[in-house]
């Protein structure tokens, strides 16, 4: 089966990396074979952000590299040369109307990710891709350069190929590390790879008691024994579950608890982040005395959700059952401390399989940030999740997968 009169290069994966590389390179007068191993291209991203694709960020290339903790300066050449704003008119010139709420963050005003995904289908059949749903086997290498990837079916002999299968999140989707093995053929070192962007399971059962209960505005802090400063510090959504935490603040802190280790990490939970400790003294002082006849138990629903009231009189040391009248000063200043403070030992990640993305992948040290052509095989480009490069939550991790998977397809 060979493919060298038919097409000028291959791309592996139709994910949001490997459409845009596609694309771009068919723009520029490529003839291009797409190779995607599901049926149904673009599953993975039909599925981000509980399905309605927070597909970029509304901010400059400067602010989206300081969101990249992993690949960051390596990556600043790639979106300047397709920055949040050119994929925002991109989508946009495919006739997918965005919006931008909090955060910055930018979704289909659809809310549904399946826009995106077939908007990026429309773009790669325009410029005359062609897509073929195998699975990739092998690379074809010969003498340090790429001649083609072979399949079940036979072999697509062209001198081009860009590796862009995603990475290990998600492999229901089909993200089952295929480009890790495709790249480690290749001579590529792969840097151990891990979740990022992942639920916390906590050392303790304290969550699963709050399970279902959701804070909308609170101060999140995560500190490492040990460690003189914290790790990370926001404020926004977090969500208590059967197994420890989750929501945006927590699967951000995330990227930053590595190597992880049960006991090693900490969430700080400051549940009146709007007050200073002078105003939330006051405040306690005034819901004390309107209820100074009831028992501290009994005190708190102006200032607690229902669920979370037991939990927070176990950790304040007042017996429940105290009159509020006879609470001291003492007591109010523990109770104070366990508003500001509702720690949370973690134990470690939840597995890979429930990752938003996936950390590590092949070494940025071997890849030409220019071109995102190997610096070891001659015609190997890889784009996306693969390499090891990953962000906070926020639309960053896809506008690195289409801003290096532009720039892939744009060297080809």
């Amino acid at each position: 089966m060979s493919a060298s009169e038919r097409y000028d290069a291959l791309v592996i994966g139709a994910g949001p990396a490997g459409m845009m590389a596609a694309g771009a390179a068919a723009q520029r007068g490529r003839r291009v074979l797409l190779l995607e191993k599901n049926q149904k291209a673009g599953r993975k991203l039909r599925i981000t952000g509980k399905g309605r694709c927070n597909v970029t960020n509304n901010c400059t290339v400067a602010e989206a590299v300081g969101e990249i903790p992993r690949g960051g300066r390596f990556l600043y050449g790639a979106l300047t040369r397709f920055p949040p704003g050119a994929v925002m008119d991109f989508f946009e010139s495919l006739g997918v109307p965005l919006k931008t709420e909090r955060g910055r963050r930018v979704f289909p005003v659809s809310d549904d990710a399946n826009d995106i995904a077939e908007a990026m289908l429309r773009f790669v059949r325009a410029q005359g891709v062609e897509i073929v749903h195998e699975a990739a086997a092998s690379l074809l290498l010969e003498n340090g350069r790429v001649q083609g990837v072979a399949t079940a079916r036979g072999e697509y002999r062209v001198d081009k190929v860009v590796v862009a299968c995603g990475g290990a999140s998600y492999p229901g989707t089909g993200s089952t590390g295929d480009g890790y093995r495709l790249a480690e053929q290749a001579g590529h070192t792969i840097v151990p790879i891990g979740p990022s962007l992942v639920p916390l399971v906590e050392n303790g059962a304290t969550c699963a008691r709050l399970q279902g209960l959701s804070l909308r505005n609170c101060g999140v802090k995560v500190t490492k024994k040990g460690a003189q400063k914290p790790v990370y510090e926001d404020f926004g959504e977090l969500l208590f579950t059967h197994f420890g935490l989750s929501g945006p603040t927590v699967l951000s802190a995330s990227a930053h608890m590595r190597p992880m280790a049960a006991g090693e990490y900490t969430v700080h939970i400051d549940l009146k982040p709007a007050l200073d400790d002078q105003q939330l003294d006051v405040r306690l002082l005034r819901d004390l005395s309107e209820n100074r006849n009831r028992t501290f138990a009994r005190s708190l629903d102006g200032l607690l959700p229902q669920k979370l009231i037991p939990v927070l009189v176990e950790r304040s040391g007042i017996p429940g059952e105290t009159r509020c009248h006879s609470i001291t000063r003492e007591q109010r200043r523990a109770l104070l401390e366990a508003l500001r403070d509702f720690a949370v030992e973690i134990r470690g990640f939840r597995p890979l399989s429930e990752a938003i993305v996936t950390s590590g992948g092949v070494d940025l040290r071997e890849i030409d940030p220019r071109t995102m052509a190997s610096r070891l095989v001659a015609g190997l480009y890889f784009a996306g999740e693969v390499i090891d490069a990953d962000a906070y939550t926020g639309g960053y991790n896809l506008q690195i997968a289409f801003s290096t998977g532009r720039l892939a397809g744009e060297n080809l």
